[in-house]
């Protein structure tokens, strides 16, 4: 094999990665400066992590590429648009449908990224002798910052990349190659005095600007987070039962952004708000049969109908399937579907409150659903204070 000069490589890679669908190229040092490693410890010193443990037992790996691969020289980022046909936003003014962000309504993106990672991978190693590893979103890699070194963005105040040519709407993916090539300039911040992201929190999970307060993130509390969620953030979370698009699509730069090339990424109308009572039904093989090939699946049925249900407690104007369908959960084998069915029913059943509180209380188990029924009656919405989960 001829031997090529490093430019050559790099220009051979990105024109690849192009043609392979990708949207965003970039070049960086495998390595990360002295800011990025502060607000990382910084982050997990606060506890802002919550119960993601493997940010933690992994931030040496995080914050440095090299510990995490000796080898890497140099990082290429990939970015792949996901960008939505419309804004998000109102779906929930649909009041008895489920809001779910806009990366979750197609095909589940790790799929599609890896699928295309390996492609380009398989390109780099068949025509150059260059060792490599290739990393999607499950590695402890830190991703904005190496994205932002490689010239794809910045990040914003909302802590995601902020993209002049794709607004926030960037999946990431990484191959780190053991062969030094030029970097790309670096992006600088170009969010100035905006502060819509910030501002649009429905939670306030930014206690500062440039900083995530995981634990209050709505996308956090449906996603990450496997246990009840704090009562005091259940009244904020609307309509929301996978992820929170607020502070994303409030951002100006996406009037730059195009929808999404790639079909299976597109985001589906159809799935944008589904009937809520609809969801409180699904069994766990119905659950995932319905979400199959979607990320949603991987949160499992149980705190998926935990979403669902505190959504349902959320509505302003029940109907009866919706009273129907919190109350046939009160009888859900999961100890957490229970406890969210207990808060929501409470806030949606009026009159029939009363005639299944004491019993149920009396013949639960759990000790966390007997708390729920416990702290009976519920409060209104507007009496929740805002503050740190406990």
């Amino acid at each position: 094999m001829e031997a090529q000069s490093p430019t050559a490589i790099r220009a051979a890679i990105r024109e690849r990665a192009l043609a392979l669908g990708f949207d965003a190229v970039g070049f960086a040092p495998a390595s990360l400066g002295g800011a990025a490693r502060a607000n990382l410890g910084e982050f997990l010193l606060r506890g802002y992590h919550g119960d993601m443990g493997w940010l933690k037992s992994r931030a040496d790996e995080r914050a440095d590429p090299r510990m995490l691969w000796p080898g890497a020289r140099t990082v290429v980022v990939l970015g792949l648009n996901y960008g939505p046909e419309a804004d998000p936003l109102p779906n929930r003014a649909q009041p008895n449908g489920g809001e779910i962000s806009v990366y979750a309504r197609g095909r589940d993106y790790h799929d599609v990224l890896k699928s295309r990672l390996k492609a380009l991978a398989r390109f780099i190693s068949e025509n150059f002798v260059i060792e490599l590893k290739l990393f999607v979103d499950t590695a402890p890699v830190m991703e904005k910052p190496l994205a932002e070194r490689a010239g794809l963005g910045w990040q914003g105040k909302h802590t995601n990349l902020v993209s002049r040519a794709f607004g926030s709407w960037l999946f990431l993916g990484e191959i780190y190659l053991a062969l030094e090539l030029e970097a790309d300039a670096a992006e600088s911040d170009h969010c100035g005095e905006c502060r819509r992201c910030l501002d649009a929190c429905p939670t306030q999970a930014f206690p500062a600007p440039y900083q995530l307060d995981a634990r209050r993130c709505i996308s956090y509390l449906t996603i990450e987070h496997k246990g009840t969620i704090d009562r005091a953030l259940r009244p904020l979370m609307g309509n929301r039962i996978y992820g929170c698009d607020d502070c994303l699509a409030v951002c100006p730069w996406n009037k730059f952004a195009s929808a999404a090339r790639e079909t299976r990424l597109r985001a589906s109308a159809e799935g944008a708000a589904p009937d809520l009572a609809e969801l409180a039904t699904l069994d766990d093989s119905e659950f995932r049969r319905r979400f199959s090939g979607s990320p949603i699946k991987r949160i499992g049925c149980d705190r998926f109908l935990r979403n669902v249900l505190i959504a349902i407690g959320n509505v302003a104007q029940p109907t009866s399937e919706l009273v129907a369908a919190a109350r046939d959960c009160l009888d859900d084998p999961s100890p957490l579907v229970r406890g969210a069915a207990v808060w929501a029913f409470a806030r949606i059943a009026g009159a029939d409150l009363a005639a299944e509180a004491e019993a149920r209380q009396a013949q639960e188990t759990d000790a966390t659903v007997r708390l729920e029924w416990q702290r009976l009656p519920p409060i209104s919405p507007a009496l929740f204070p805002v503050e740190p989960p406990t």
